[in-house]
């Protein structure tokens, strides 16, 4: 029987090393000696280079794939089982060979800001500087509000808090999932309503890699896999694929499933906020990519072809 499907009794898990990878690495984890207790299930940390390099915007430096490189690296060389990630920071094309196994329910897909004094958005001063390392943010607080100042910020969860009490900033913006995980949602002023901040392709959800002919790890996540969460983030990761989108465009969608129907709804923006168009598309689950290219299509033929070419200086 080839390696790949045999049964083992050790695991390596990888995780990037900051204390939210950690956290959720460790929930999976968890999950797994509860459905094998035989089984044991080890954490390796990486560094990646979405985590060495802090200076500057993602955009600036290659995007969202700086975060997960190193461990497919290690998962293709067989130094570990599997990996746990941010949706999020999945880019849509994986390397030949690997596989997303399990898409576990999702957590609050939305952003939370974060202010000095406790303002919602709408009571942010003029000229209030907004941190946040997202395009996508950028773009629809600036669409809404063009008086506000956006400021890059990067870095861990807890660094980003930090920043934020020293006064640098009047406010940040951060996922609501990775504040309810590491059980700082009191920390929230306002959960922001996806009309004012839709997200990023899925956000709150977390996405378990492994190599994709490893039959005994796809089995012992088989428990954890969440339908309909799987379904949704599928129909939006459809969308980004269609819009060949990656951390240099504001692109945000967010679908919901009700009985076997998804809704999509998506935008394209520019870096400035001054263009955002906005549409949403309805379909079958069992057709949730599909759904996601006909949102795609939809909202090039809007104009976000011409977006897409002034961002990427193919215009």
């Amino acid at each position: 029987m080839a390696a790949s499907i045999r049964e083992r009794s050790t695991l390596v898990l990888g995780t990037r090393g900051s204390k939210l990878a950690i956290q959720q690495s460790e929930w999976v984890q968890a999950r797994l000696r509860e459905y094998a207790p035989d089984v044991s299930v080890t954490l390796r940390r990486f560094q990646t280079s979405g985590d060495k390099i802090l200076d500057v915007p993602l955009a600036n430096i290659g995007g969202k794939g700086l975060f997960v490189k190193e461990i497919e690296e290690a998962l293709l060389s067989g130094e570990i089982d599997l990996a746990v990630h941010s949706m999020k920071d999945v880019p849509t094309q994986l390397p030949q060979g690997l596989a997303i196994l399990c898409v576990p329910q999702r957590e609050d897909p939305r952003d939370a800001l974060i202010s000095r004094t406790g303002c919602a958005f709408k009571d942010l001063p003029r000229g209030a500087k907004i941190g946040t390392s997202s395009l996508r943010r950028q773009a629809q607080f600036l669409h809404a509000r063009p008086d506000l100042k956006i400021e890059v910020l990067r870095g861990n969860l807890d660094t980003r808090l930090r920043k934020l009490r020293e006064g640098h900033y009047d406010a940040i913006v951060l996922a609501v999932a990775g504040l309810q995980r590491l059980g700082w949602a009191h920390e929230i002023t306002e959960y922001l309503d996806p009309c004012i901040s839709l997200p990023a392709i899925g956000q709150g959800a977390l996405g378990i890699e492994g190599r994709q002919d490893d039959v005994f790890i796809r089995s012992l996540l088989g428990r954890l896999d969440h339908v309909s969460t799987r379904v949704a983030v599928l129909a939006e990761r459809a969308l980004l694929d269609r819009l060949e989108g990656g951390c240099q465009v504001p692109i945000a969608a967010y679908a919901t499933i009700s009985g076997g129907n998804v809704r999509l709804e998506g935008l394209v923006a520019s870096v400035d906020g001054k263009e955002l168009i906005r549409d949403v598309v309805e379909g079958t689950t069992e057709c949730a990519s599909e759904v996601g290219r006909r949102l795609g299509e939809r909202l090039l033929a809007r104009g976000g072809d011409k977006i897409l070419k002034a961002i990427y200086g193919t215009a």
